[in-house]
């Protein structure tokens, strides 16, 4: 007989009553804050510098992560902050939550985010980040849309600004992994510019589509930058999974909403 790991479903246990109440009284925040933000970027970003409305964004930020931590309990510790660079970078960053989205605009230096085109029509939330200039793409546009970001994530760079990519493309729950798609790392051989590791277990706390924010330390993870000169693409996609999928196995487990690893019996017998 073999063993082997398998992951099985996310299935925290019920919270009690003090969670829920904490959870209401931070979306009571989250939504209070992004209208008046969404609304003021929307109105007089326009007029701002785009690293003004970015910093307006910020302070949104900051307001619901500190939010989250005075209320819900929920805290963060980050190993390798002194790899974090200053020069512009393509971040490469795990997605489980809308955790990360905040948080790393607090720690790491100014970028635009590759979003989908549709969060842009969210009310209040996507009036701002119109403002902000990001690279929204058309996720149905196949090739295109790689076109797309490559050109716009060209400009971006060569202005000053990092671009965040989430490379698997949507918010994966904690234990799985996604094909990791090539658009980040074709801009990023294109342009030369070095690729930045970040992994975190923030969706072990705040799931997606999850009301709920559960208390403890979300761990995040800065590796080493990534050198992009003379690879391919798929060199730099396999050196980033390679690092991140390594990285994840370490600090996952630590949240209520961790998967679970539970041993399979593998019958060798016929």
């Amino acid at each position: 007989m073999d063993r082997r790991r398998e992951v099985s479903p996310v299935n925290p246990p019920r919270p009690p009553v003090s969670v829920y109440l904490r959870s209401a009284a931070f979306w009571c925040v989250f939504f209070v804050s992004t209208t008046f933000f969404g609304l003021l970027i929307a109105i007089v970003g326009w007029l701002l510098p785009s690293r003004w409305s970015y910093g307006l964004a910020r302070i949104w930020c900051f307001i619901n992560i500190y939010t989250l931590r005075f209320i819900c309990g929920l805290r963060w510790r980050v190993e390798g902050r002194a790899k974090i660079p200053t020069t512009p970078h393509i971040f490469f960053a795990k997605h489980q939550s809308t955790w990360e989205t905040m948080a790393l605009v607090m720690l790491l230096a100014p970028q635009v985010h590759v979003i989908k085109r549709e969060l842009l029509r969210i009310p209040g939330f996507g009036w701002g980040y119109r403002a902000m200039d990001p690279i929204a793409i058309d996720r149905a546009a196949g090739r295109a849309a790689v076109e797309q970001m490559v050109a716009q994530g060209r400009e971006r760079l060569a202005d000053g600004w990092s671009v965040m990519i989430f490379p698997e493309g949507t918010r994966v729950l904690p234990g799985r992994t996604e094909r990791y798609r090539m658009g980040g790392a074709i801009l990023a051989t294109e342009t030369g510019v070095s690729v930045l590791p970040i992994a975190h277990n923030a969706g072990e706390f705040w799931p997606r589509h999850s009301f709920v924010k559960w208390p403890g330390t979300i761990t995040v993870v800065i590796g080493e930058s990534i050198a992009t000169v003379g690879k391919t693409p798929d060199e730099v996609n396999a050196e980033a999974r390679a690092w991140l999928e390594a990285t994840m196995e370490r600090i996952g487990g630590a949240g209520p909403c961790a998967a679970r690893q539970e041993p399979v019996r593998v019958d060798q017998s016929g």
